[in-house]
């Protein structure tokens, strides 16, 4: 890397590999020459190359909490969007075709069952119920289908294989039996677990009665050919954990909701 030296003889700067003999502009010998020293930074030298990386990590890291930061409120609003166009599917609305915003406004309302009766929820649409039902906090959803049946959709949630499992289940106005589901999941495999969002899978719930003869919730998922097939639904060949996942999910929510289903 070239140097800079000047000449106290003519005054001139130059360049040079190393310390001439002489100056090349005036011919004065070496010592009229002296290096000039850079007073700026070094940049290659270690300590430029990590404050100028830590600058950039916080730059990026700032520009990156920025738009998440303004992006939120369409996040969020996307999230509730896609939450309610679930509750739509399991009351048979194709969520792809209509104004999910509109058709669920005139056709769903949020109720509370609470002290045994359903009262109105005017808070912050919910786009999770996991926790809320573990803390008493049961939401129904009064609501009509897409045939103009009258129904309540019930939210539940589980664990596949992966990660979690959530969905919704619309009763009929009786609460005996089955009109519609949705399901989804968090990480399930491609092809097998992954299955359970698909409507030949969900469609098999439709019809079915919820509870036994003992009044006990019967509904469920179970290996496929290996149970009563008025309450229990095949399961999905090869995804035998992910479909005891979703039986728990169908049992143990209509089972937290057994005394609002009952009255």
């Amino acid at each position: 890397m070239a140097k800079k030296f000047i000449c106290s003889q003519c005054g001139q700067v130059f360049e040079a590999a190393s310390m001439p003999d002489k100056c090349p502009i005036c011919g004065a010998d070496a010592s009229k020459i002296t290096e000039v020293k850079s007073k700026g930074i070094n940049t290659n030298g270690n300590v430029y190359t990590i404050v100028y990386a830590a600058v950039m990590v916080i730059v990026v890291a700032f520009l990156l909490a920025f738009v998440s930061s303004a992006l939120k409120p369409v996040q969020d609003a996307n999230v509730e969007n896609d939450t309610k166009g679930q509750i739509l599917s399991a009351l048979g609305y194709d969520k792809a075709t209509v104004n999910v915003g509109e058709t669920y406004k005139a056709k769903v309302q949020d109720m509370l069952f609470k002290n045994g009766e359903l009262v109105p929820y005017n808070g912050k649409f919910n786009t999770v119920y996991g926790s809320l039902i573990k803390e008493g906090e049961l939401h129904v959803f009064v609501a009509t289908t897409a045939n103009g049946e009258e129904a309540y959709v019930i939210p539940v949630t589980g664990r596949g294989l992966w990660g979690g499992l959530w969905g919704y289940i619309a009763v009929d106005k009786e609460k005996k039996q089955v009109l519609g589901t949705y399901f989804y999941h968090e990480s399930e495999t491609a092809g097998l677990g992954a299955r359970i969002g698909e409507k030949a899978f969900q469609q098999q719930f439709e019809g079915r009665p919820i509870f036994d003869e003992n009044e006990n919730v019967a509904l469920t998922v179970v290996k496929q050919g290996a149970g009563d097939d008025r309450f229990q639904v095949d399961g999905i060949t090869g995804a035998t954990l992910t479909s005891k996942g979703v039986g728990a999910m169908v049992t143990d929510g209509l089972g937290a909701y057994v005394e609002f289903l009952k009255k």
